[in-house]
């Protein structure tokens, strides 16, 4: 848009500044926020659904046999829901939110109820070797984050 000044030049009419500028970036730094908090809500609810899982499949016998097929679950379960911690909250103190959960709740079910009912019998090998292989996998992924180098920023700051 112009008009002409005093001298008849046409000139530019500048807009007042918008002080909008940083409504979007807070509101990116909101959305941000919000997906990382729901990245690891979710990655709680995937480590409880692991470990009661696990739990269920703990008993699994073929031809009266027990087999570890809990174990595996508990090594392979508990690395991908680290992994996915870490990435969705994009930090790496965040593999200790579905470890604790997983903690949570093998603790709860090596612990009888009030009528004597308990999910880890103490006859049965694989829930002992689920709760020690899935210790071990989050123990050895914490312990990979600790020897890992601090992430480089390639802006050179």
């Amino acid at each position: 848009m112009t008009s002409p000044g005093v001298s008849g030049q046409v000139s530019a009419v500048e807009p007042p500044p918008v002080a909008s500028a940083p409504a979007p970036a807070r509101l990116r730094e909101l959305v941000d926020l919000g997906m990382r908090t729901v990245g690891g809500v979710v990655a709680v609810v995937a480590a409880v659904l692991s470990a009661v899982l696990e739990l269920l499949l703990a008993t699994v016998r073929v031809g009266g046999h027990l087999v570890g097929v809990s174990v595996l679950l508990a090594i392979a379960g508990n690395v991908l829901v680290s992994w996915f911690a870490i990435r969705a909250v994009g930090a790496r103190w965040a593999m200790t939110l579905p470890a604790a959960a997983w903690f949570a709740v093998m603790v709860l079910a090596a612990g009888g109820t009030t009528e004597g009912d308990i999910l880890l019998a103490g006859d049965n090998w694989v829930g002992f070797a689920v709760i020690f292989t899935g210790a071990i996998a989050f123990a050895v992924l914490a312990f990979r984050m600790i020897l890992a180098q601090p992430a480089r920023r390639s802006d050179g700051g």
